[in-house]
């Protein structure tokens, strides 16, 4: 590998960032949404840190972008320098006794679009030097990276540094409108699921995998709709679309919406919320945790009785 180190000096910390971003995504289109920036900009910065190293670091692809030889060499290095600076900024955050300043969450979906409006608006009444921004995704952000402060996580995390909670369950069940069930008519156990128009998921297999341990023989192609989203199936069983799980207290806000089979133990999912040791104390972080853990808890359930979904 014959870099140039006469110009490794100018290797500014945005050029690294950029090689790390697109190495992890495979593309510049993703990396680009990954890092805040457009992607011809992205482009420019992967191949001034190909010019300034004298290297190739990546083949570029009809679908992407893939490492060389030498970028795999690399990749490490600059993973290892980026932890480096994350720990850094983040224990530089950590003594940051400020109760203003910016707060980042990060979200399933559903948690962001039905749960949190209430909290954070009720949070910008009290707390209103606290900025807010809040990443509504079902791809884990990384704390240890700083992508964000505080996670919302709907499974145990497992990190090393972090600091974790679990509030409680979300209580899951079959849904369908009133006017489905009048036209299919309801379902006595869970076999006659299969004569119904189920809704379920496309690529991700959880609730197909928990039904199986269960002595449910579940499969994809028994779902006549399918998507990974859940904020659409929540949707999609409000419009009379078929028999879809949904969660127990947003159903219940809906008087069209009568609950399928309601002794069927359907498993509920764990709610954690996760920050780094580092920031867990400080003010503003602190300030956040708190109003996320009282506005989360009334939405829970700590029956045990609820199985859980693994």
């Amino acid at each position: 590998m014959n870099i140039r180190t006469d110009r490794l000096d100018s290797l500014d910390w945005s050029l690294i960032q950029a090689f790390i971003a697109v190495a992890s995504d495979g593309s510049l289109s993703q990396a680009a949404r990954t890092l805040g920036v457009s992607q011809p900009t992205l482009g420019r910065q992967v191949k001034s840190m190909e010019e300034r190293l004298g290297i190739a670091l990546f083949f570029r692809q009809p679908k992407g972008l893939r490492l060389t030889a030498e970028g795999k060499a690399l990749l490490p290095h600059a993973t290892a320098m980026a932890e480096a600076a994350s720990r850094f900024a983040t224990r530089a955050a950590g003594h940051d006794m400020s109760v203003s300043g910016t707060v980042r969450i990060t979200a399933s979906e559903f948690t962001s679009l039905y749960m949190l409006p209430q909290i954070l608006a009720q949070m910008r009444r009290t707390h209103p030097d606290i900025e807010i921004e809040l990443n509504p995704t079902d791809i884990s952000e990384n704390l240890l990276f700083r992508e964000a402060d505080i996670a919302v996580r709907m499974y145990r995390p497992t990190q090393l540094e972090m600091v974790t909670k679990k509030l409680g369950m979300l209580r899951l069940g079959f849904w369908a409108t009133q006017e489905y069930l009048d036209r299919k008519g309801v379902p006595r156990s869970v076999e006659d699921l299969f004569d119904h128009d189920l809704l379920g998921y496309d690529r991700l297999d959880r609730f197909i995998r928990v039904a199986n341990q269960m002595g449910w023989p579940l499969k994809r192609s028994d779902f006549c709709f399918r998507c990974d989203t859940q904020n659409v199936h929540c949707e999609m069983i409000r419009n009379g679309a078929g028999v879809g799980v949904m969660e127990v207290n947003l159903a219940q806000m809906h008087p069209e919406l009568v609950q399928v089979l309601p002794d069927f133990p359907v498993p509920g999912l764990e709610v954690w919320l996760t920050t780094h040791e580092a920031l867990r104390h400080t003010p503003r972080v602190e300030t956040v945790w708190r109003a996320l853990e009282a506005g989360l808890t009334p939405w829970l359930t700590h029956d045990a009785a609820v199985p859980v979904m693994p």
